[in-house]
């Protein structure tokens, strides 16, 4: 693993390129932009992805988005779709300039919010050939709707009456940013489970990483957040072939499944029993399954080798 930063317009990004044993630099190979959670930074799901498509021959990178972990930009702990998205059009970029990379062949892997963000990016950036998400999440979507996607668009309405308030009040009378928590620091019977067992991976030794500080600016953040849709328009603009993984016991699963019903490129929909939405971030057997799958999609269909070769 090598440690790298890649310019994004005016900000500097922060990555960790992943390269396969016996790597050869005068060999051309492909290529995968690994994208992490909403919250996350590179050492955690996304490095793990990372290492796993390197160990399967793949070059890898993992890389903290924008206003995050070690990337660049300011006001930092801002989460914004759009920027995210740009994102990893610049990670491309930066992969494509590297000269054991073959430019025709790159994929990129996104995990939760990292999926949507793939997602949107892969339908208007058709230097990615092929799409792998895992545990996906429509950020925007989940905001306003609820984990479970059962609430109305418009049960986003109180929300951003209590956004403009706090923004008046930061406008006008100089109060300090306020900060909202990615997953809950303190559960309750009513917190789903995967946010439950979130808590368990960010908030412990278990995956606990001191650039991930479970906190977003809130007036800066929600506001984009909200009106943003990863899959807006993806019956049509989405042309690459798509691998979709996730969780029986999943309450993202929705996602997963609306998206693998709105596309219309080729698409798999791998559902693996048992496993939940974070079963995927960092347990062996449901992220070997995950690799299992992804490695022979994407040696299929960025090497050309015949799937089963996985």
């Amino acid at each position: 693993m090598e440690a790298i930063t890649f310019p994004n317009g005016q900000i500097t990004m922060a990555g960790n390129l992943y390269l396969p044993d016996g790597f050869a630099p005068d060999t051309p190979h492909a290529a995968i932009v690994v994208v992490h959670p909403g919250g996350g930074v590179k050492e955690q799901a996304a490095g793990l992805y990372a290492s796993k498509l390197a160990e399967q021959g793949f070059v890898a990178l993992a890389f903290d988005a924008s206003f995050q972990g070690d990337s660049g930009g300011e006001p930092h702990h801002l989460e914004d779709p759009y920027a995210r998205v740009e994102d990893v059009r610049a990670a491309v970029d930066y992969i494509q300039s590297l000269d054991y990379v073959d430019p025709e062949r790159i994929g990129a892997l996104g995990v939760c919010a990292g999926g949507g963000y793939s997602v949107n990016a892969a339908m208007t950036d058709y230097r990615i050939k092929a799409l792998t998400t895992v545990s996906a999440v429509n950020i925007g979507t989940s905001f306003r709707r609820g984990w479970y996607g059962t609430d109305s668009d418009a049960a986003a309405v109180p929300t951003l009456r209590a956004l403009a308030e706090q923004r008046t009040a930061e406008a006008t009378k100089g109060a300090d940013p306020t900060y909202l928590p990615y997953v809950p620091p303190e559960p309750d019977e009513n917190t789903p489970r995967d946010l439950v067992e979130a808590g368990d991976y960010y908030l412990t030794p278990r995956a606990q990483h001191p650039n991930a500080k479970n906190k977003f600016l809130f007036t800066k953040s929600v506001s984009r957040i909200f009106t943003f849709d990863a899959f807006h328009m993806v019956e049509d603009l989405l042309t690459q072939p798509i691998l979709i993984v996730a969780g029986s016991e999943a309450g993202s699963l929705w996602m997963s499944t609306e998206l693998h019903g709105r596309v219309r490129s080729p698409k798999q929909l791998q559902v693996v029993e048992g496993g939940t939405h974070m079963s995927f971030y960092d347990v062996p057997e449901y992220v070997d399954r995950a690799i299992s799958q992804a490695a022979p999609f994407f040696r299929e269909h960025l090497t050309g080798e015949p799937a089963d070769k996985g």
